[in-house]
């Protein structure tokens, strides 16, 4: 059957489809076989299978994989590479409407998410749309999953369900060893999806959970200089003991990029993007302005400044740490890879 990914939602997708389909018709080529003869010897009636699949423009599945490397005499350590890479590339995109059809909320987010949060040690969470999950109050969160269902026509009604699974995914931001940077754009501070008293409780509750040893918010303005570095789509940069990936929420799926070129352009933009933004009492004081707009009067008395919070996390409204680039000073931007983020104490450290 016939594949195609869409260009804006798996874009990556394709490209790893294509690198493994190029390495299979060099396989055959290497072998000095004909696509037509290739065909013949797999059993096929017409060659066109065999240019759809080293093209990409078919799905390429494990069994592809063994018949090239099985009809080109490759090598059993070829053959676990390959057959790796097609495991890779398999796992790339995660179409909800094809693997999770019947699926209710929290079935859904057990099958994208499973216990990856629990052995996570640094995340990176860029947001342009909605409070990060692990930051959000269950007001907010339930809103939010009904709004998901709805965009996503699930049937089952297990909000109540799913609303306790994300709730007691939170208990990750207690865990030692672990350490969450979330980077919002201004703009999802102000988003008015709910109701007032939704937002107020949640712009609230952002101001208590900076105070978590393990947690580090920053806020990019709206009126920031944005001069050669534009909003991207929101994503996750996730590092695992042994792995890393980045993964991006679509409407219809999930793309999860493993490859090492797709990582450090991801990177490149957290690290540009984070540059651009403010933590500490800027971020107090963003959210406070949100809750002026919100409540229509000014917040915490009339100097406009959200109240001050004690805050653990001393550097969170400390001065940035800097370091020499190119014979200039720049600052250091937590989370980025000139900065390894730890929770030693209560403060960032490298």
């Amino acid at each position: 059957m016939m594949h195609v990914m869409a260009t804006s939602s798996s874009s990556s997708a394709q490209a790893a489809r294509e690198r493994l389909g190029t390495r299979l018709r060099d396989l055959r080529t290497g072998a000095g076989l004909s696509g037509v003869e290739f065909a013949r010897r797999a059993g096929w009636s017409a060659s066109a299978v065999v240019s759809q699949v080293e093209k990409g423009r078919r799905t390429i599945t494990a069994d592809h994989v063994r018949l090239w490397c099985s009809l080109t005499s490759a090598s059993p350590e070829l053959t676990a590479e390959l057959l790796a890479e097609q495991a890779n590339m398999a796992g790339i995109w995660l179409s909800l409407r094809e693997q999770a059809g019947g699926l209710g909320l929290n079935a859904r987010q057990k099958l994208t998410i499973g216990d990856a949060m629990s052995r996570v040690t640094l995340v990176r969470t860029y947001q342009t749309k909605v409070i990060p999950g692990l930051l959000q109050t269950p007001g907010y969160m339930e809103q939010v999953l009904r709004g998901v269902r709805s965009d996503r026509r699930v049937e089952p009604d297990d909000v109540a369900e799913a609303l306790a699974e994300r709730l007691g995914r939170q208990r990750n931001l207690r865990r030692h060893g672990a350490q969450f940077i979330f980077l919002l754009e201004e703009t999802v501070l102000r988003f008015r999806q709910f109701g007032p008293d939704v937002h107020r409780e949640q712009l609230l509750h952002l101001l208590e959970a900076i105070r978590l040893p393990t947690v580090f918010l920053a806020v990019i303005p709206m009126d920031a200089d944005r001069r050669g570095v534009r909003p991207r789509e929101s994503f996750d940069i996730s590092t695992f003991p042994d792995r890393e990936h980045v993964q991006v929420e679509l409407l219809s799926g999930l793309l999860t990029l493993t490859h090492p070129d797709e990582l450090a352009m991801y990177r490149q933009a957290w690290d540009a993007l984070m540059s651009r933004a403010v933590y500490g009492d800027g971020v107090r004081g963003l959210i406070g302005r949100a809750l002026e707009a919100l409540e229509g009067r000014r917040f915490g008395g009339g100097d406009g400044e959200a109240p001050h919070v004690a805050v653990a996390f001393e550097d969170q409204h400390a001065p940035a740490r800097h370091r020499e680039v190119g014979g200039r000073d720049q600052p250091v931007v937590p989370g980025s890879d000139d900065d390894h983020v730890i929770a030693h104490g209560g403060v960032l450290s490298r």
